[in-house]
Order: C-alpha cells, then sequence, then structure tokens
C-alpha cells in the first residue's frame, strides 16, 4: 500500500493530469497479481534456461523408419544399419523438460556435462545411439536438475509406462493414417491418457510420421500439454506416410521415397 501511495503522490508532483494518475495506479494491483510464469515472464525473473525450473515432461518417441529413410550419403546410425539385429520402431528419442510455452535446453550447470559410459549402454535398448543419448543428456537433461543416471533413470520409467498400439509395434509395410488416428489408438492402449496429454509430429516428403510426443507433470502422471505440442505446429496434414520397419538393411546411399513422391524429394 505504501508504494501505490508513493506512486500517486509522485506522479502528481509531477505535474501528470489527475486523470490519468488514477488511469495509471488502477492497473497498478493488477500488474501485481500477475503470476510468476506467465508469457514471457520466466526470462524476466531470471529462470529462463535454470535448471530445474520447468512446468512438463514431454517424452518423445521418434518413429526409427522415417529417421533413417532421411540418412543421406554416408551417414551411419546402429539403429538403421542393424544387421541381424531387431528393426526399431518407435525409440525413445528423449525426455524433454518443457515451460507451458517454450521450454529450456543447453542449461549451465556446475560441472561439464557428462554421461557415464555404463549409463550410455543402459539405454542402448529403447534409445539405440550412443551419440543421441549424450545429446539428448546436454541439450535436455541439464535442465531437469537431475544427474545423467536419475535423468535417464526417468526418462526409462516413463517410456515404460506406454503401450504402443499393435499396428505400431513392428509393420513391415507401409500404410497411411491420420493424425487424429494415432492419438486414438495411443489413447485406447493407454488408460488414463487423453487425446490432449499427447501430439502427433509429422515431416518430409509424403508427410511422414515423425514423432508422438506424450505428456507428464513433473512427478510422472500424464498431464495435458502446453502449447509446445499444438497440432498446429507438429502436423497439420490430414494423413501421414508411415513407412515400415527396416530389417537388417546395410549402408544406403540415398533415402527412400514416399510413395507418390519424386524420388528427388527426400525426407527431412
Amino acid at each position: 500500500m505504501t508504494s501505490f501511495v508513493a506512486l500517486f503522490a509522485g506522479l502528481l508532483a509531477a505535474g501528470m493530469p489527475v486523470f490519468l494518475v488514477l488511469g495509471i495506479c488502477a492497473g497498478a494491483p493488477a500488474q501485481a497479481q500477475r503470476g510468476p510464469y506467465e508469457s514471457g515472464s520466466r526470462q524476466r525473473q531470471g529462470d529462463f534456461n535454470r535448471p530445474g525450473v520447468f512446468d512438463y515432461y514431454a517424452l518423445v518417441l521418434s518413429w526409427s523408419p522415417t529417421y533413417c529413410g532421411g540418412l543421406r550419403g554416408d551417414d551411419y546410425e546402429p539403429q538403421c544399419h542393424a544387421e541381424g539385429r531387431r528393426p526399431y520402431a518407435f525409440v525413445l528419442h528423449g525426455l524433454w523438460p518443457q515451460y507451458e510455452r517454450g521450454y529450456p535446453e543447453s542449461c549451465r550447470t556446475r560441472e561439464r556435462p557428462y554421461v557415464p559410459r555404463p549409463v550410455i549402454n543402459g539405454m542402448l535398448d529403447i534409445m539405440p545411439s550412443p551419440r543421441l543419448v549424450i545429446h539428448e543428456f546436454r541439450k535436455h537433461g541439464t535442465c531437469t536438475g537431475l544427474e545423467p543416471a536419475a535423468y535417464y533413470d526417468l526418462a526409462r520409467r516413463l517410456y515404460g509406462k506406454i503401450n504402443i498400439p499393435a499396428r505400431f509395434v513392428s509393420p513391415t509395410a507401409p500404410f497411411f493414417v491420420g493424425p487424429g488416428d494415432v492419438v486414438d489408438e495411443f489413447v485406447a492402449a493407454n488408460p488414463g491418457l487423453k487425446p490432449e496429454m499427447l501430439a502427433v509430429e509429422c515431416r518430409g516428403s509424403g508427410n511422414r510420421l515423425r514423432e508422438v510426443r506424450i505428456c507428464f507433470s513433473r512427478e510422472g502422471e500424464f498431464r495435458a500439454c502446453g502449447d509446445n505440442e499444438s497440432p498446429r505446429l507438429l502436423c497439420r496434414a490430414q494423413r501421414m506416410y508411415v513407412p515400415p520397419v527396416r530389417m537388417g538393411i546395410g549402408r544406403r546411399s540415398s533415402p527412400e521415397p514416399a510413395p507418390g513422391v519424386p524420388a528427388g524429394q527426400r525426407a527431412l
């Protein structure tokens, strides 16, 4: 109240008309009542990119055949050249701390981010790329406030909560599907999951299925996603092309085109 009176007196002393003073002061209490995490406030308050300061998690599942179909030239990824090993369908891309709008990344830590080899090896069954494991902790894990082992323990626990719909387990033939159908099938396969708690991303030639993001509270429970998972941002297509799993494929010189797409248009 004291600061409010001081503001009123100061504006009058400066010669400002009374009606303007009243208008400005009437708006001051409303400004004071704004929540601490409204749009843009994190950056103003110094909370932007601070480890442990975020609103929810997005568990990101990547459709491995789409990723592998986009490799160029001599690019090499273990999941894409798994000769004689199991084919990959959905794999864990990462666990991303999110704000309701926007997200932190590459947060500063007291020590240089380092993922021990045992932690890397322990994730390769669901996240089949050592380079990806390291990258995801540096970019996203550092913003959770967790050490690498705890971060990936949580990622595995949340990944283990998800039941993959039957036709996405190991399809051997390509098919088309609408983003809404993918959402409906995940909801049907996972009790407690609702449509507003996940989102589908498509990209590249033929609008390929790229990712499914599932949102969790900081306590590890399903929750509604924020603006980052808006369908308008992730996939506006009415239907998506879903390439099949790759069965013991070696190196490729160029990515495969989707049906009806000229071979020169590469998937992203």
